[in-house]
């Protein structure tokens, strides 16, 4: 996991599918964090992301990086203890303008049962469990 975590910080900025209804929706995201041995992204209750993702918790990351890219599967969790949330904000304190811990918006969520898959042109391609 710590390989996709550093794959996805390098990066900067990756993509996020969801679902919604029976269509795909994707949209650049930031924020990558590993909590409790577990890998999380960032977001508000507010965005309609979040809300696909509360109905439909299935997701997909992928991001190009240097001649390789990386394809991240798996069940994302909300997750809305205050630790959790205060951790990955400690990481990434210019959102602090934007979110807050304690406020009613903000929302980890962490990966569960996920396959990354790491690929280029030139390698065979790596998959990673966690």
């Amino acid at each position: 996991m710590q390989e996709v975590y550093e794959f996805l910080k390098e990066s900067g900025t990756y993509y996020l599918a969801t679902v919604d209804n029976d269509k795909p929706k994707v949209r650049p995201f930031g924020t990558v964090n590993i909590f409790e041995n577990k890998l999380y992204i960032q977001t508000g209750k507010n965005k309609d992301v979040y809300k696909q993702l509360v109905s439909n918790g299935n997701a997909e990351i992928c991001v190009f990086n240097n001649g390789k890219w990386i394809r991240v599967e798996g069940k994302l969790i909300p997750d809305d203890r205050v630790e959790a949330k205060k951790d990955m904000l400690d990481h990434y304190p210019e959102l602090r303008n934007m979110y807050n811990e304690n406020d009613d918006n903000t929302i980890v969520l962490y990966f569960d049962d996920a396959k990354a898959t790491i690929s280029s042109f030139t390698e065979e391609p790596k998959v990673i469990s966690f």
